[in-house]
């Protein structure tokens, strides 16, 4: 493994399976590293970001989904997989909806799947902070009329919602496709798909 390698962290407070989940990863080419204290890693995250992380929902002192709200505060683009022995359907539409992550696996992991998540994490943040990068630029208003653009808004109807003139919302449309280098519609809604 190489050192520029991307980062995978494993938090877990069975530190047992943790270790397990990191060497298997290691095993499979990624550099992984396990964690039994999600605090102790948001105490050193900053210096060291992971482009993906694999926690445990159920731990003692900070669950998965407090871990990951923070963590997301000091890289809002890294990848988060939720693991659980303990899966209900309404942790698994949080862990997506709530908490960003990509993926929400049951205990026993399934080996296979596990893998094709971490592949996808790994590749994941790149994504996320080129979409960043390209919006990032945008204005407060601009925002407010991307995000009403990628939802299939039209110009008529975002300039009754924000108060506009349909010229002014087709002025900050133009801008929002120059600034993100967008040459349309579906192309934004791709770059939104990613938050």
């Amino acid at each position: 493994m190489n050192a520029d390698d991307p980062k995978v962290y494993v938090v877990d407070d069975d530190a047992d399976l943790g270790a397990t989940v990191a060497r298997l990863l290691c095993r499979h080419g990624f550099s992984a590293q396990s964690f039994l204290d999600p605090v102790r890693l948001l105490d050193i995250y900053a210096p060291a970001p992971a482009a993906c992380i694999v926690t445990d929902v159920m731990m003692d002192d900070l669950d998965g989904f407090g871990f990951a709200d923070r963590v997301r505060v000091i890289d809002p683009a890294v990848a988060i997989i939720f693991m659980t022995a303990w899966p209900t359907t309404a942790n698994a539409v949080d862990s997506v909806r709530r908490h960003g992550g990509i993926d929400y696996l049951e205990k026993p992991l399934d080996e296979a799947r596990l893998l094709a998540a971490v592949s996808e994490g790994v590749d994941w943040p790149v994504r996320k902070r080129q979409q960043l990068a390209r919006t990032a630029t945008l204005s407060p208003r601009e925002r407010e009329v991307f995000d009403l653009l990628v939802q299939g808004h039209s110009n008529k109807v975002i300039a009754a919602m924000l108060e506009l003139s349909p010229k002014t919302v087709e002025d900050h449309r133009a801008s929002i496709i120059s600034k993100t280098g967008a040459n349309g519609l579906a192309q934004l809604i791709a770059l939104a798909s990613l938050d």
